[in-house]
């Protein structure tokens, strides 16, 4: 993790990367005279300079003079001097903030050069398939000229496809892809099946809508597993006679239902449990809670409609069914239970990681995005980065006016629609930004009532999107857009529009960051190019409502608003203001609370994986069985025997039972007497070196070694599974703990560790007796033939 560093840090280290551009360009006439090939030797220069210990960074003034110059003869493109600034910002592992306009696509090609000659792998991720075939296609063409691999990983290609893509010097996809590859290849049954190699540097596009509002977004491999039918349909039952406040509340602003204590007790008594807290309980709790959940947050008719005796899930955004698809962890089937039809199989978590600890792997992480300031402080604390806000290569000319606030929607909607008219009759292109897709269809109807023609971006097509977008500069054009549609992708202005003011963009609603605010305003003025903005929007706006509503009920009496509902009051500024940071500060405590539970179980995992990876590596999976599992039978006889107790008192029959499980040699105490602990002890080892000397035996039979790797990984996936589940469950519950005043993140911690403890020990027990087993059937069979050949 980084030192957050204050402004004039951060200024010293801008006038640092100043000098180094100097010295770039003072190199770029010597470069300018190389021939082609000339210049494409200088990338094995570079790589043996880099065998001979000499560190990347010092390389950079070369390297970025090497790759400045192959654009220029590749592509006809010439990196400017704050493109030189924003690739050295990412060598660092930082963030460079640049906006809108500024190139970042090109900045991507000097950094990836470099660090891609170290021979470990460089990713470049998009958000989007289209965004990195596009950038591949085009970028890529730079580095293959210098002699380097340019690979894309993208959904859909195959296994090997994968392997080919990963071993090349840079790769490029999307972010979800990488992380899913990175859970399959902890389910492989074969080390010939991964496709990535170890982790080393990241170049993440968009860094803050990945790092900041996906970075709770899990990814998860599920598989089909049978509910409990009759468990679901009782604690749908159960629920429906709790009352909200006194037996649950119902936060609306977080969108979160929890039990009261009241409400815990009801259900306890119902199902006669003294604490539903308690781990045997889990599964029960988990059902209650879902149940709870389908009856408040799951609207019929809203959130999903029943066809044909199913439950079909709406997308809110479009209204839409979306067909196929179903909540997981149970929820599906509380729905299901609370309409009262029978419960489909539930999707269950195989392996999964959230976004955020997916990029924490990476050992040096950097990004770029045109806003990324008002998330500094937790971007350092999470990933380790600074923002270095790069200046922009031409003057901003961009006007931002102030927002325009009216009373209700109804009165917003006509002054955007008078805007608009405005603006169009002068032929000036507008654009429009809208939080969701149902937002952009209620705008389009709008000007469909005035008949004005305009182009509709609602996320079906990336890459129509990307068209579309791109378009939205010509004179006379109106486009309606969410706002991430067609995020990445230029808008250039058409002819006359410079002197018509450039492209002026209009925001429906204040989105629930200032950071998203911005997004959409440096949609307009890119390059030194004029431009506007201004936000039109409503007191019954979503952020109000959701996030400001007691607020806004305290300071709507003092508004002041003209005759057509636009707010003159002053202090509205301030008001939308507090609405924003209560709506930041809301999701960064639900970021921060969700790290610290994964951190826990982002550990377990590490440790599980590092089993796997070892298991999956030995060529001889009895010796590393038996390794593993060593100390097992101590373990068992430090359980069942207190040596503070007399011999007599020794339960011997159990731990000989016990031991019998997991050792292939005949165990009995009967004929052997105890006088004190070291004895048995010392009576113990022997039996655990017999066990392993016949162990031994098997190494060289290939077959008896392949049953053992593939049990062994069964074993641990199984396990795997149901600790996943067990763990969300735990989670489930935990924040309700509050109410108890203790520390839900302690408790997580606590009862993780005691979870994990218990389903590692189960690991090793089923390793030892099933392979135990096995053997043991080999040697009866063995037996019984030499027996007949005797006979």
């Amino acid at each position: 993790m980084g030192i957050f560093k204050n402004n004039k840090q951060i200024g010293y280290e801008l006038k640092n990367y100043r000098t180094l551009v100097d010295q770039i360009n003072k190199r770029e006439q010597h470069y300018t005279s190389l021939k082609d090939q000339q210049l494409k030797s200088k990338t094995n220069e570079f790589k043996e300079r880099i065998q001979q210990g000499e560190d990347i960074k010092d390389l950079a003034v070369d390297a970025f003079a090497t790759v400045r110059e192959a654009s220029k003869r590749v592509l006809g493109l010439r990196h400017y001097d704050v493109q030189l600034m924003g690739g050295l910002v990412l060598l660092y592992g930082n963030i460079a903030q640049m906006a809108t306009g500024e190139g970042k696509t090109l900045v991507a090609s000097l950094p990836s050069y470099l660090v891609a000659l170290e021979g470990k792998g460089v990713h470049i991720i998009t958000v989007n398939d289209y965004l990195s075939r596009r950038d591949k296609e085009l970028i890529g063409q730079i580095h293959e000229f210098l002699g380097l691999t340019v690979g894309l990983n993208v959904t859909g290609i195959s296994n090997s496809e994968k392997q080919q893509a990963y071993q090349c010097d840079i790769t490029y996809g999307v972010g979800t892809e990488f992380g899913f590859d990175f859970l399959r290849d902890n389910t492989v049954q074969s080390i010939q099946q991964k496709v990535q190699r170890p982790y080393h540097f990241a170049i993440v596009d968009e860094v803050d809508s990945v790092l900041i509002d996906e970075a709770r977004t899990p990814l998860i491999i599920a598989g089909k597993g049978k509910p409990s039918d009759r468990l679901y349909k009782v604690c749908s039952n159960v629920v429906k006679s709790l009352k909200i406040d006194d037996d649950f509340t119902y936060d609306v602003e977080l969108k979160v239902v929890n039990f009261t204590e009241a409400g815990l007790n009801k259900c306890e008594k119902v199902f006669g449990v003294e604490n539903l807290f308690d781990l045997e309980h889990s599964s029960l709790f988990h059902a209650l809670l879902q149940a709870l959940r389908a009856r408040v947050l799951y609207e019929r008719d809203i959130d999903y409609i029943v066809e044909d005796g199913e439950i079909k899930l709406v997308d809110m955004n479009t209204g839409r069914i979306m067909e196929g698809r179903s909540l997981s962890d149970g929820l599906h089937q509380a729905i299901e239970s609370k309409e009262g039809l029978k419960n489909t199989d539930e999707n269950k978590t195989h392996a999964s990681i959230t976004i955020q600890n997916y990029y924490c792997m990476y050992p040096t992480l950097s990004g770029m995005t045109g806003t990324a300031k008002t998330n500094e402080t937790e971007l350092n604390k999470v990933y380790g980065m600074d923002v270095i806000q790069i200046p922009t290569n031409k003057q901003k000319q961009r006007i931002d006016y102030p927002d325009m606030v009216f009373l209700t929607k109804e009165q917003k909607y006509i002054a955007l629609i008078k805007e608009v008219k405005q603006r169009h009759q002068n032929g000036q292109p507008v654009l429009i930004g809208t939080t969701s897709i149902l937002q952009s269809e209620d705008v389009a109807k709008a000007m469909d009532k005035e008949h004005l023609e305009y182009q509709l971006l609602n996320a079906k097509s990336v890459q129509q999107e990307a068209n579309l977008i791109s378009l939205a500069g010509q004179k006379g054009q109106i486009t309606i857009a969410t706002n991430m549609a067609g995020r990445g992708t230029d808008i250039m202005l058409g002819d006359e529009v410079v002197e018509l003011g450039g492209l002026h963009v209009i925001g429906t609603e204040r989105n629930e960051s200032r950071r998203i605010d911005d997004q959409l305003k440096g949609r307009s003025a890119r390059q030194g190019d004029p431009g506007s903005t201004q936000f039109i929007i409503s007191l019954e706006d979503y952020l109000f409502v959701r996030y400001a509503s007691d607020e806004l009920e305290r300071a709507k009496p003092k508004f002041k608003s003209n005759k057509d509902g636009l707010i003159q009051s002053a202090n509205i500024y301030k008001f939308i203001d507090t609405a924003q940071k209560i709506s930041e500060g809301v999701h960064y405590q639900f970021r921060d609370y969700n790290l610290n539970l994964e951190n826990v179980a982002n550990e377990q995992r590490g440790v599980i994986y590092k089993l796997r990876d070892s298991f999956l590596e030995t060529e001889n999976p009895l010796e590393f069985i038996a390794t593993q599992t060593e100390s097992l039978p101590r373990e068992i006889m430090g359980t069942l025997i207190d040596k503070q107790d007399a011999p007599q008192d020794w339960d011997l029959m159990k731990l000989e039972k016990e031991l019998d499980q997991l050792l292939l040699v005949d165990v009995s105490f009967a004929s052997h007497e105890f006088n004190d602990i070291h004895k048995l002890q010392e009576f113990v080892e022997s039996l655990i070196q017999e066990h392993t000397e016949q162990m031994k035996l098997f190494a060289q039979n290939e077959s008896m070694q392949a049953s053992a790797k593939g049990t062994g990984l069964i074993i641990i996936d199984n396990l795997w599974k149901r600790h996943l589940d067990s763990i969300n469950q735990l989670k489930e519950g935990i924040g309700i703990r509050q109410y108890q005043q203790e520390n839900p993140i302690q408790i997580f911690e606590r009862e993780g560790y005691k979870l994990f403890e218990a389903t590692y020990q189960e690991i090793e027990y089923e390793l030892s007796t099933r392979i135990k087993g096995m053997i043991k059937a080999i040697l009866d069979k063995e037996k019984i033939e030499l027996e007949e050949t005797h006979s």
